[in-house]
């Protein structure tokens, strides 16, 4: 099939948006790519198209589990086969994941940079038919970029030991929505993109967004006020877990339809609060920016910030996520000064001493129990609070500490994640039919495990539900998970018990601590960089004058001197340049033609529907002060004679 067929077969478009077809065309002749594209502008169709018109496996790297998840149901979804291997998972399942690539089995193999090193991932993609390599979010590659990931550096060697094997150079494609012209140089040069590349830029101005920000000391007041005057869905972010929940409960005791959310819910929770928010069951939902990653609302009409985020980056990619539906929308940031001086001391706080950093990686191989040399890519449950308490640190030092860990490339901490309990059988038919003779006492617990899950317990693992087989098996919920771990002791069966926790992996083998090599330098260059990065947030809030989607522009390289007409800034010039003339004859003209009935708001509103709304407000109002216009009896605006 060609491109715009697989468009139309698998998702129901009839057409690709600006710059998909391009870019799809780009990679099917073996080009290697950077796409440089907002958030909702479409970068997965941008790579999943052209892997369906090639022969092989397209292998996507990316950081994030709970993306890896979204996309992967997405393709199952529309009958695409598609598969992800992250933290946490048995040995077992991923060696059927890489065996299914291998026979053709599947077409997406979703991994995280991290899998990319080790030798049995490395042992079998050489055996694979790879045709695409696909690097998502790619700012992670980049130091200099906003979620720097040391693993990113490792993909240029991981595609040429693929490479070794004869099969050619795979093309590569790396997506980002924001990148700054220093991290895209630097995408391209860890990445060992070929000559011949190609750099495909959609812009960074969004027509329909308005952005304002307003040094505002009486938020909540003005919150409501936006809340009031602009209908339809909105998200509110917040920087602490605290303030969702006040926030939230302030806006339902002013009448407005809230929820509040953060990464500290459980899983259900969590679930069902996004699920209210998708299907308007709520209006409003009050975050930290845990919420929002890889949630498709169209429709939502306003992102509030109430405080000034780290980075611009993370800025654009918030509030990006309103208007995605083309329609018009806004994103409003409230702040103080106080705000941009927290902001700038939080930054600073980020960048804890060598010394912390080395007490804590201490404290995490006492926690998990690892000793040196080993737990390369073991995964553990992780309570932050615990942590701190047992081995007495100071909780907000300790965060930024693992984060440093987690940048070096020591260890990865994913959010809270919820995994159903999983079973597969560790035997063939012959063995377990023997087992069950053996041991009578199992036997009708395996056959109802064989009844309820089917034959697929012998080569996939499978979600479970313990309260199903106890209500089935009329027996208690522990009475099962005792049988399971009996099983499972007897390596009968592998059983993963359901969580929903945080979990923490050691991506090298554990270190000494007081050997742990750490770049000093490169720690304070990091520091410097990102403050550098809060500072250009500040400055962005603070700005008064010039297009604020030209800042944004302009802070992503797209050099432009055409301003967006609809932020706060470029309102507040047309007000003071008075509103156009143009306009004016143009509402002169249409009211004369009405002659003695008058033509009511909604009326002109429709005939003037590609005018600037605020220049026809301004003028109407210029014509009625000036008494060019007045009111009829009916309401309707009239010529006065």
């Amino acid at each position: 099939m060609t491109a715009p067929q697989l468009l139309q077969t698998y998702w129901g478009y009839s057409a690709f948006r600006p710059l998909q077809e391009d870019i799809v065309n780009a990679l099917l002749d073996g080009h290697d790519a950077l796409v440089l594209m907002p958030t909702g502008g479409g970068k997965s169709i941008c790579f999943q198209v052209p892997a369906l018109g090639m022969d092989g496996v397209c292998i996507v790297v990316t950081p994030l589990i709970a993306l890896m998840k979204d996309q992967v149901f997405q393709l199952r979804r529309r009958g695409i086969p598609a598969a992800a291997i992250h933290s946490g998972m048995h040995y077992r399942e991923i060696d059927t994941i890489l065996d299914n690539c291998i026979y053709g089995n599947l077409k997406f193999l979703y991994v995280s940079p991290e899998r990319l090193r080790t030798e049995i991932m490395i042992e079998r993609a050489r055996q694979m038919t790879v045709c695409l390599l696909a690097v998502d979010e790619a700012h992670c590659i980049s130091a200099w970029g906003h979620d720097f990931r040391p693993p990113y550096l490792q993909i240029a060697e991981f595609r040429d030991k693929l490479s070794e094997e004869g099969t050619g150079t795979i093309p590569t494609v790396a997506l980002t929505a924001s990148a700054t012209p220093d991290v895209q140089r630097e995408i391209v040069d860890k990445l060992d993109f070929r000559a011949g590349y190609q750099v495909f830029r959609q812009t960074f101005a969004r027509a329909n967004l308005s952005y304002s920000a307003m040094l505002e000391e009486g938020k909540e007041a003005r919150l409501l006020k936006i809340l009031t005057n602009v209908p339809g869905t909105g998200i509110v972010y917040v920087r602490s877990r605290r303030q969702t929940q006040y926030i939230a409960d302030w806006l339902v005791r002013q009448g407005i339809s809230a929820d509040f959310y953060h990464a500290g819910l459980s899983t259900p929770e969590r679930s069902q609060k996004q699920e209210d928010w998708i299907n308007n069951h709520t209006r409003v939902i009050v975050s930290t920016n845990a919420f929002g990653m890889g949630i498709d609302k169209p429709d939502v009409r306003v992102v509030i910030h109430l405080d000034p985020p780290d980075t611009l980056e993370a800025y654009y990619q918030e509030a990006g996520r309103a208007g995605r539906d083309g329609q018009k929308a806004y994103a409003v940031l409230l702040y103080t000064e106080a705000d941009c001086e927290h902001v700038l001391f939080q930054t600073e706080q980020q960048y804890p001493s060598v010394d912390l950093i080395r007490r804590t990686y201490q404290a995490l191989a006492n926690y998990t129990k690892v000793p040196v040399g080993s737990g390369e890519f073991a995964t553990f449950d992780f309570d932050l609070a615990q942590f701190t308490k047992t081995y007495s640190l100071p909780p907000q030092d300790t965060h930024y500490a693992l984060k440093q860990l987690q940048m070096a490339g020591y260890i990865d901490l994913s959010e809270a994640y919820f995994r159903p309990s999983r079973v597969v059988i560790n035997m063939d038919n012959r063995a377990i039919y023997e087992f069950q003779v053996m041991n009578p006492r199992f036997d009708p617990f395996i056959k109802l495990l064989l009844r309820m899950y089917g034959g697929e317990l012998f080569t996939d693992f499978l979600p479970i539900s313990e309260g199903n087989l106890s209500r089935a098996f009329m027996v208690s919920e522990n009475e099962i998970i005792q049988l399971l771990t009996q099983l499972a002791e007897r390596e009968v069966i592998i059983y993963e018990k359901q969580t929903d926790k945080p979990q923490l992996t050691y991506l090298t083998p554990r270190q000494d601590a007081r050997q742990l090599p750490f770049d000093v330098q490169g720690l304070e260059k990091r520091r410097q960089h990102a403050i550098a990065k809060a500072q250009a947030s500040v400055d962005y809030a603070r700005h008064q004058t010039q297009c604020r989607t030209r800042l944004l522009q302009n802070y992503f390289g797209e050099q432009t001197d055409a301003a967006c007409g609809v932020c706060d800034n470029c309102l507040k010039a047309k007000k003071k340049a008075g509103p156009d003339p143009q306009v004016r004859e143009q509402v002169r003209q249409y009211v004369t033609l009405s002659q003695d009935r008058g033509v009511s708001p909604r009326q002109l509103s429709g005939y003037f529907s590609k005018t600037d709304e605020n220049d026809l407000t301004l003028t109407v109002r210029l014509m009625l002060a000036e008494e060019e216009l007045r009111y009829n009896a009916a309401g309707n605006l009239t010529m006065n004679r």
